[in-house]
């Protein structure tokens, strides 16, 4: 998604030693710009009195949706933080469910969660051996990478579920067995009285405390690990040696070649990392989504992961926030229907003004004016109906992906040697 697919090999990586551009926006912007989200979300909720917008079930529910885009994003931002694009995320996704639930119902899901995790780095190293040994172009490896990951665990399944003790148990070519359950926390106490502030729907205080609610609920352990990892990977790329020498790699591995950095191994251990992490996310799908492996149940989540990865600009709090809007959009269309959905375009109207307005004291009136035709028609969309229809409905995490995208595009820098062919000794 971030390099072209074209028949030349790709390009070799820049000579020059470039200083990286500093990007992202500072944590006190970050908060102000949650806080204003909060207020539109809730003042919407009150206008349209759809109460579902922002409770403890629907919150809930969005985050166990965003925690495998989530983790498919972070696996995208280890490799291209490297060099290496890996639009492979998806068949790496696939290894993990299938890993995941091909021994978690034989023994214990935590093993089944280890073995997740290692049938994605197997795909990761596939890609790495491709693309840094071989120099094959990344989109194209990708997709191969992907192809086989699909072929390969339809054949498993069909050989490993569809006889013996697994069908008796519950498999069938195309699912595994049930796994027992991974354990889930809840804070005792504080969740029952965050669901009786939510109830009586005050204006900014229920909200905050179903979204808080939501958040501290039958929460899975796994989803505690990936917030850990986001953190542990925020730190690991950001504030020590290690991190910067891998960064560099996907920024000029010429220079930092010259300063005596090994860069085969860093891009093999970065696309390591990226292959376990993306399993990881198939294995959160197996074991804590549906509790076995279905054919076909990351459902593109790789994709849309490689989109909020995009969206965040390479970094793990925009992507997190990235993930979040994805899930939480899956999520409404899942759990509330064309009601619900229609609310929201009370808020799109207001976010398509502000851009309009923002857009025009820039000078920039093409693009104001658009986006002002934009907010008018969406509103005589919302005055003319009371629902929007179910085709729509289910293509909303589609929609507001093109649409973050769209609107976020001009601000985005990507490592400036990602996707690029590197030869050791390239530079002498």
């Amino acid at each position: 998604m971030t390099a072209t697919m074209t028949d030349a090999p790709p390009p070799a990586a820049p000579k020059a030693a470039d200083a990286p551009q500093r990007s992202g926006r500072s944590l006190g912007m970050t908060l102000m710009i949650v806080a204003g989200a909060l207020l539109l979300l809730s003042a919407v909720r009150v206008i349209t009195d759809a109460n579902q917008l922002d409770s403890a079930g629907q919150v809930a529910a969005a985050l166990g949706l965003a925690v495998p885009i989530g983790l498919a994003g972070l696996a995208g931002l280890w490799s291209e933080r490297a060099g290496v694009v890996n639009i492979g995320l998806e068949g790496m996704m696939i290894l993990g469910t299938f890993g995941a639930g091909w021994v978690g119902w034989q023994s214990s899901p935590w093993l089944g969660l280890l073995c997740g995790i290692g049938f994605g780095v197997l795909g990761g190293l596939v890609h790495a051996v491709a693309t840094v040994t071989f120099g094959v172009d990344h989109i194209v490896s990708g997709v191969a990478v992907n192809l086989l990951a699909l072929g390969a665990t339809q054949y498993l399944a069909k050989l490993f579920f569809a006889g013996g003790k697994a069908a008796e148990a519950g498999g069938n070519p195309k699912q595994s067995p049930p796994a027992d359950s991974l354990p889930d926390v809840t804070i005792p106490g504080l969740s029952d009285g965050l669901a009786s502030i939510e109830k009586h729907h005050w204006f900014l205080v229920s909200d905050l405390a179903g979204i808080i609610g939501g958040l501290i609920t039958n929460l899975s352990v796994v989803t505690i690990i990936a917030v850990l990892l986001f953190i542990g990977s925020w730190w690991l790329l950001w504030r020590t040696p290690f991190g910067l020498r891998l960064r560099s790699c996907g920024e000029n591995p010429v220079a930092a070649e010259s300063l005596g950095v090994n860069v085969y191994r860093y891009k093999y251990a970065a696309v390591a990392v990226s292959g376990g992490l993306a399993g990881l996310g198939g294995a959160f799908l197996a074991l804590v989504t549906s509790h076995t492996y279905l054919e076909g149940q990351t459902g593109g989540r790789g994709y849309i992961g490689l989109a909020a990865m995009i969206f965040g600009n390479w970094r793990p709090g925009g992507l997190a926030m990235g993930a979040g809007l994805f899930g939480y959009s899956d999520a409404l269309q899942l759990r509330n229907g064309g009601v619900t959905v229609h609310a929201l375009l009370l808020l799109l109207v207001v976010l398509l003004a502000l851009l309009a307005g923002w857009k025009l004291y820039k000078k920039a009136l093409v693009q104001g004016a658009v986006s002002a035709v934009m907010a008018a028609l969406v509103l005589v969309w919302y005055l003319l109906t009371d629902e929007v229809p179910s085709d729509f409905v289910g293509a909303t995490p589609y929609v507001v992906t093109l649409l973050v995208l769209s609107l976020s595009a001009q601000r985005l820098r990507m490592p400036k040697a990602d996707g690029m062919r590197y030869r050791k000794g390239q530079g002498k």
